[in-house]
This record gives structure tokens, sequence and C-alpha cells, in this order.
């Protein structure tokens, strides 16, 4: 009976460490869009398209979790971020902005506004991404209130809620204040002229 019990909380503890595929690969069951940009599914891979859009995830939100996007630009200044910590459905592209957190995939800005960093808010401390089109691997990390980027398993960024923050210069950057921690997660479609391909979303609760 010891043995058994052993074996169900080892179980256990092995099944909430998989990672969950939130994109499936064929279609974008589980998400939702808002505003005029747009995400196609092509080859596996999620697309951007169109105008400023804001693609999330609306079946739960996340929190004490690993979450994974493999992504590739078609140019080195290719434009989108991944959204966290939203308190709710978005209304609008913008939302997932000024009421959550972006972290930029756009590689060419300054530290506080390329890979890894949480846009204007938590600069990048490296950059290691690849360069050209290769693909990237971008692990976000929630544990309570702190926030840990990886790209391509390097440590480029660490924030938690309420440190000193830089102050906002421009309308397009992110209205300061707290963010939950709990909350959905998204993809941003940023312009016309952006093309980002995603070939993996998942998550993994720690």
């Amino acid at each position: 009976m010891r043995f058994l019990a052993l074996f169900c909380v080892v179980a256990a503890g092995l099944y909430a460490a998989e990672w969950k595929q939130l994109f499936n690969g064929k279609d974008l069951t589980g998400w939702k869009m808002v505003g005029p940009g747009r995400f196609v599914v092509e080859n596996g891979e999620l697309k951007t398209e169109g105008g400023m859009g804001l693609l999330f995830y609306e079946r739960e939100k996340f929190a004490n979790a690993t979450l994974r996007v493999v992504f590739r630009t078609t140019e080195g200044h290719g434009n989108s971020g991944v959204i966290i910590r939203l308190p709710e459905p978005p209304k609008d592209p913008w939302y997932g902005v000024h009421n959550g957190y972006e972290v930029q995939i756009e590689s060419s800005g300054d530290e506080w506004h390329c890979t890894g960093a949480i846009y204007s808010i938590s600069k990048a401390t490296a950059r290691p991404q690849t360069s050209g089109s290769g693909w990237n691997t971008m692990d976000i990390v929630l544990k309570g209130p702190k926030t840990t980027v990886f790209v391509n398993g390097q440590k480029v960024n660490e924030y938690v809620e309420g440190q000193e923050v830089p102050p906002r210069k421009a309308w397009y950057e992110p209205v300061r204040g707290p963010r939950p921690e709990t909350g959905y997660i998204g993809l941003q479609n940023h312009d016309a002229k952006s093309t980002v391909f995603f070939r993996e979303v998942s998550i993994k609760k720690n």
C-alpha cells in the first residue's frame, strides 16, 4: 500500500509537469481574435496578417506556470508580442498592452523594447535570439508576482510586480499599474508589414 501511495504521488507530479499544447497546429480552436488584424494557420503554423490585433486563449486563465512560445520572423524587425496577465477577455487589441504585460518579440529596439523585454516596463539584459528567420523559443515563467523570461534557454529578464519602472513616454506604451497573478494570455498581431510565425504555444503548470 505504501508503494502504491508513493507511485500515485509521483505519477501525479509527472502529470502536472506535462506540457499542454494550446495551439493544435490545425485551427484556432480555443482562441479568439479581437481587432482588425488576424491569424491564419499555414503548414501547421500560426501566421500574422493584416493590422493590429490580439489573439487570446479564451478557455483558461493561467498562474504559476511556464508559457512556451516558439516563433520566427521573416525579417529583423518583424513585430509582435506575447501578452500575459490579462485580467479579463480583451475588448480591443490595445487592451492587452494597457492591462496585461507585453513580452516583446520584435528584435531591433533598445533594451526596453526588444525580444524578451516586458515592453517599456522591464528591460532585456541579453539578446540570444537567432538572426534572420530562424526559430526562437521563448519561455515565460509566471510565479506569483514574478515574471521571468528566457530566450533560447538564456535568462533575459526578471520582473517583480511593484518594482520601480521608467516613466511612460508615449500613448502606445503601457499604462503603468499592477497586473494580476492569474490571467489570460495572447499573441499580438502588430501591423500589416510585420509577419511573424508561431509553431508552438504551450503551457506547463509549475
